[in-house]
């Protein structure tokens, strides 16, 4: 029986109400009726229910489908402005117990080199990622209570946080580790965490349990379940997705939806993030061997669709994706991507990019300051805020400001701040060239003349070596 406030993995993904919602949707994919109806209750910007989603999601009328494409490119700059926030992954061990099979780190893989970072290695790597202008990252490890128990990822936030390198900090560490306990996360909040995020792979319980045929991840409930331990632990700030490629795209579309619907019921708050990667070929990996592939063109339509349906949430595409795929998917409602990230256990200190413990391809394999420079060129303000996180806007708080469009007031000249903090210390001569324009041009969009007065004293500052100024 469906039931969103349910904390039963079965009861609010429930399998039944999944069939009858694609079922719904090949209905009704074609109904112009149902589909304007949709559509004018997405403007008014409170989301849509999974069902009406999954409508948009099968719709086959082209002038309709182009509908939702710029519905979603218009909720994303209501929500969040042209910003774009930048992050990069620190792969910190790839010692893993589990089975799964779309992932080089399985357990069962005996010819990959297995690497742990030790904390000098983690300060190496940091450093690099410093010099590159990087002020958020997203740590990633295996799961394996021996290698990386939670004492080891807790000591790696602490060395993370404690570096200060020139005039590089990084301010805002996320966390995507396996599931855990209640306790484990109140460490992890204690640690000072951002966002919490979990993939859930795939919402499809069976082909779940078949995907990851041993080790802890195996158990669907333990590991859908995570999210609510998470926040019972006191993150209130959860990132959800899944693995696009693994199972039939619209049953991961429903399913994902529903995880937020959940958290939305129970929590009061839904994803902070929604990632939506894609399988991609790596170490002994060929995502040919999967057969629900999807298509450039659904994957963009997929996007635009959870941006219609969950207008608060910040959505994020990696480097798995390749410059063309990422350029579509910011008019689609994107608000955070990575730059420069390299997927490999110490892969920052190397001066070529390694290979021998790459979790995935990485696609886009532009500079930082190449990445900063292509989004400035469309316009977009390359951010590198954190400053929600450290004001405690987090959570219900956070959503409130985003759901209201409040929340506005403080991005805008917070990036524009760390923006002028990455031109002074990181960018090439052409790229602060750029930067420096497009600010000048962006504090004009300051609603506020007492804020647009400060910030601009502020960036004065900044030129004079003065850092971490925040709203």
């Amino acid at each position: 029986m469906y039931n969103p406030k349910s904390l039963k993995a079965e009861d609010f993904i429930n399998h039944e109400e999944i069939l009858e919602t694609l079922e719904y949707a090949e209905k009704n994919k074609n109904n112009v009726e149902v589909i304007d109806k949709i559509l004018e209750k997405a403007k008014e910007l409170k989301g849509l229910s999974h069902r009406e989603a999954s409508v948009l999601l099968a719709c086959e009328i082209p002038e309709k489908i182009n509908e939702v494409y710029k519905l979603a490119e218009q909720i994303k700059k209501d929500f969040y402005g042209n910003r774009i926030v930048i992050f990069a992954p620190l792969y910190l061990s790839n010692y893993c117990v589990n089975g799964c099979v779309y992932c080089p780190y399985h357990h069962q893989n005996k010819h990959i080199a297995r690497k742990k970072l030790t904390q000098e290695e983690v300060k190496a790597e940091v450093i690099a990622l410093q010099d590159m202008g990087h002020k958020r990252l997203a740590i990633e490890a295996g799961e394996d209570p021996v290698n990386n128990p939670i004492e080891y990822i807790l000591e790696c936030i602490k060395t993370i946080y404690s570096i200060q390198h020139k005039n590089g900090a990084i301010r805002r560490v996320n966390v995507n580790i396996a599931a855990t306990t209640v306790e484990n996360y109140k460490k992890l909040k204690d640690a000072g965490i951002g966002t919490y995020i979990l993939f859930q792979e795939t919402y499809h319980k069976e082909s779940y349990e078949k995907l990851h045929p041993t080790g802890p991840k195996h158990n669907y409930a333990y590991h859908t379940e995570a999210m609510d331990r998470a926040m019972e632990g006191g993150i209130d700030d959860v990132g959800l997705g899944v693995l696009f490629g693994l199972e039939m795209y619209k049953y991961e579309f429903a399913g994902l939806l529903m995880h937020a619907e959940h958290l939305e019921a129970v929590h009061g708050v839904g994803p902070h993030t929604i990632s939506v990667p894609r399988v991609k070929r790596a170490d002994d990996i060929d995502p040919n061997a999967f057969d629900n592939g999807i298509s450039d063109e659904i994957f963009e339509k997929i996007a635009a669709c959870i941006r219609v349906a969950v207008p608060y949430t910040g959505m994020i595409i990696s480097t798995r994706e390749n410059q063309e795929v990422r350029e579509k998917m910011l008019h689609l409602g994107v608000s955070q991507i990575s730059g420069a990230s390299r997927t490999s256990v110490g892969g920052y200190t190397e001066k070529e990019r390694p290979h021998d413990t790459e979790q995935f391809d990485v696609s886009d394999q532009r500079t930082l300051d190449d990445v900063v420079k292509w989004l400035m060129d469309f316009g977009y303000i390359p951010s590198f805020c954190t400053a929600c996180y450290r004001e405690g806007r987090t959570g219900d708080r956070f959503m409130a400001l985003c759901k209201s469009k409040q929340i506005q007031n403080c991005c805008h000249p917070n990036a524009l701040m760390t923006l002028k903090e990455f031109l002074e210390d990181y960018a090439s001569p052409e790229t602060k060239q750029v930067g420096e324009k497009l600010i000048e041009k962006e504090i004009e969009n300051i609603g506020k003349d007492k804020v647009k007065q400060i910030v601009r004293e502020r960036l004065k500052k900044i030129e004079q070596g003065d850092r971490d100024f925040r709203f």
